[in-house]
């Protein structure tokens, strides 16, 4: 069974950091187009930012331009998000996903359909507060 893991989330303060991480296993990830989603109470579920199965396409939701970095590392079968100058806006459930289909340019074309990604993690929760 395919499983997507995300961890390093938490409590941080307005202007602060963190990075998450998915881990995934029984799934090769560098196959296939990964996202960052996230839904904060009351509210839809929503794409953060995708990156290619090449590495190659990398798009971001206006809000979290130049704040968030997605990035992938092959050999741990790993994507990251690394989060800086959080806003209490940031604030979510944070879930990793990965695309239905392998080398599917779901990135490049429809970034944040939700259809599009047929494995998630559980979500993790990022909470930014004083």
């Amino acid at each position: 069974q395919v499983n997507l893991v995300e961890s390093g989330g938490g409590l941080v303060q307005p202007g602060g950091s963190l990075k998450l991480s998915c881990a995934a296993s029984k799934f090769r990830l560098d196959y296939y187009d990964k996202a960052w989603f996230r839904q904060a109470p009351g509210k839809e579920r929503e794409g953060v930012s995708c990156i290619s199965s090449s590495g190659g396409v990398t798009y971001y939701k206006d809000s979290v331009k130049g704040r968030f970095t997605i990035s992938r590392d092959n050999a741990k079968n790993m994507v990251y998000l690394e989060m800086t100058d959080l806003e209490p806006e940031d604030t979510a459930v944070y879930y990793c996903a990965a695309d239905r289909a392998p080398y599917s340019p779901t990135c490049a074309l429809t970034p944040f359909d939700k259809e599009r990604y047929g494995y998630w993690g559980q979500g993790i929760q990022v909470t930014v507060s004083s």
